[in-house]
Parts: C-alpha cells; structure tokens; sequence
C-alpha cells in the first residue's frame, strides 16, 4: 500500500440566498453557475457531503474511504477509536452578503439523545470585513429563560444580544449553547465539529422564496441555550512571526494562526493527530517526507497522521496559515 502524503479536496460550494461573490473575488474559486456562494466546504465528513481528494494517486476517493482504508495512520489512532469512519470536523469558507438568521446549536449530549448526532461547538476567523460589518455573539446583559422568550414574543430579541464591528483577524470562540449569527458584509473561516443541526432562533422576519416566514426552532432551542453572559465574546491574541498561536483549545479541535516569512520545520512526532492547514494569505510549498504541495489563498490541506515532519516554505513575501488539529 503506497503511503499516505498531503491531501488536498475539491470544495463543494453551496448556494445560499444570503452568499455573495466574495468566494471567487477574494479566494480564487470557481463555484461555476451559482447565483450566490454562501459557503465552501473544504474538508467535509457530512453524509451526503464528503470531501473527495484532487490531488496524487488518491484522486476521486473520499475522504471517508480514506479512513477505512487508512484508519489511525490518516485520522490518528485515539481519533479513530472514538470517531471510527466519520471525520470529527468540518472546514468552511462563509461569505455572507446578508445577516444570517440567529441561532444556536445543542451540545453533545442533547444531540445524541435527540438527533443521533454529535453537538457543534465552533469557531470562526474574519478573514475580510466591509466596513461597519458586526457579527452577533452571545448576549450584552444578564439573561434567563423568562426574559428571553419575552424578548423574542415582543420582537425584541436583538435588544439583548451582543453585537459586535469585526475586522480582519478577529476571532471568536462559539461553544455549543451560544446565540449567535454572523452579519452582513463578512468573510470567514470556520472551524467545527462534523454535525448540521441548527436551531434558528430569529430571522428578521424574513420571508423565504415561496413568500413564507421560516421555520423557527423556538421549543428546541430553549433548553439548548447557554444564558450565561460573558465578559468578552472576541477571543484576544497577538501573533508571532513564525510560530504557532493559539486562536482556541477545547476538546474538539485546537487552532493556531502562523504567520510566516522564512521557512519553518513542524515536528508533530508527538501529536496523534491528522493537521489542517487552511491558507488566508499568501501562498507556500509544504514538503513532507512523502511529498510536497503548493497551497495558495484560499486552498485548505490535509496532513495525514502517519507525518511527522512538515516544512514550510513561504513562496511570498508573507503567508498566514491557520493551523487546525486535536489535542
């Protein structure tokens, strides 16, 4: 069996009446006919959705054949034995060109006792931000239940949401369990657990094509919702030039932005991990032991288990990299 080397994946773009054109104008990517490209999925274990490989002698296989075939060596051997065939995460571009509906996603537990199905806790990375752009989360004041449904059945609900103006390199951490919603005029990167179960909240009494509200999840967001206030939503960091930051650490995924201008060796001997690179600027050679890619803006990969060392090696002047594993 020939051995695993750096894969990358053919995006699947998904059309959303709230995408835009940012997808193709800012990353280079070819979502073809779409009229409004709300997401890229990069790196997806979602049923109906799996990311099939673009490059190398794996071309045309999905990713989950990948982890039957390959197992620990691709995915990590502890990642494997909780996960088995599906992939723990999902990686996506998002360009809103509309505020999109306030939501909120349940847990693990309520999930599976529900769903079947894992929870979603996420984080997003503003990669470019119109001027004015805010995105929505949590809450601004100290909330329960009571208040909130009030809120809501008053047409109120934005009153005690937290609204916050976004720029390039903001970062924000979304456990399961918190309100929110990304606004008008904002591209990101997200990073997230592989689960599609959403609760929407509130959507602007907006009106779908066929001129109907759409469905609210009021009932089953209740009891999904953390109404703790927190004293900063927007996670605080402060990059350095070639090494590894950490942007957010929880039991799902780790991330860290790299910003990069001369060439840096990864050493992931003691990481039982696969790691994903997802370039937001900038474009690099990643030489490994079993072969070497170039990834531009735009472009996400993935570093099998089984390698342990990874050099990478600015093409230009400056590359930024989010650098994506499980602890």
């Amino acid at each position: 069996m020939e051995g695993l080397y750096p894969l990358k994946f053919t995006p699947i773009f998904k059309d959303k009446i709230w995408g835009g054109n940012k997808i193709k104008s800012i990353l280079n990517k070819d979502f073809g006919h779409l009229p409004n490209c709300g997401e890229s999925w990069e790196l997806s274990g979602v049923e109906g959705n799996i990311s099939v490989v673009s490059n190398g002698f794996l071309a045309g296989n999905t990713l989950e054949e990948l982890i039957e075939i390959y197992m620990g060596d691709l995915v990590g051997e502890g990642i494997f034995e909780t996960y088995g065939i599906e992939f723990p995460l999902l990686i996506k571009f998002i360009d809103a060109n509309d505020d999109l509906s306030i939501q909120v996603h349940p847990d693990d537990e309520m999930s599976k006792e529900r769903h079947n199905a894992f929870g979603k806790t996420e984080m997003w990375y503003v990669m470019q931000a119109d001027q004015g752009s805010k995105l929505q989360s949590g809450f601004n004041q100290q909330v329960d239940q009571d208040k909130y449904l009030f809120k809501l059945e008053h047409n109120e609900l934005t009153d005690i949401l937290n609204f916050e103006e976004v720029a390039a390199g903001d970062v924000f951490f979304i456990p399961a369990g918190r309100v929110h919603a990304i606004g008008k005029g904002i591209l990101l990167a997200e990073i997230q657990q592989t689960s599609d179960i959403t609760y929407r909240i509130y959507d602007y009494d907006r009106r779908d094509n066929e001129g109907n509200p759409r469905e609210l999840h009021t009932e089953l967001a209740l009891d999904a919702i953390d109404y703790t206030l927190s004293p900063e939503y927007k996670t605080r960091y402060e990059s350095k030039l070639n090494e590894s930051v950490e942007l957010a650490k929880c039991k799902y995924f780790t991330t860290n932005v790299l910003d990069l201008n001369t060439i840096v060796e990864k050493d992931y001997n003691k990481l039982d991990s696969f790691v994903i690179y997802i370039c937001l600027d900038g474009e690099l050679q990643i030489e490994t032991e079993s072969g070497s890619e170039t990834v531009q803006k735009g472009e996400t990969i993935l570093i099998p288990a089984s390698i342990e060392n990874v050099q990478l090696k600015p093409l230009s002047a400056t590359v930024k990299l989010l650098e994506v594993y499980i602890g």
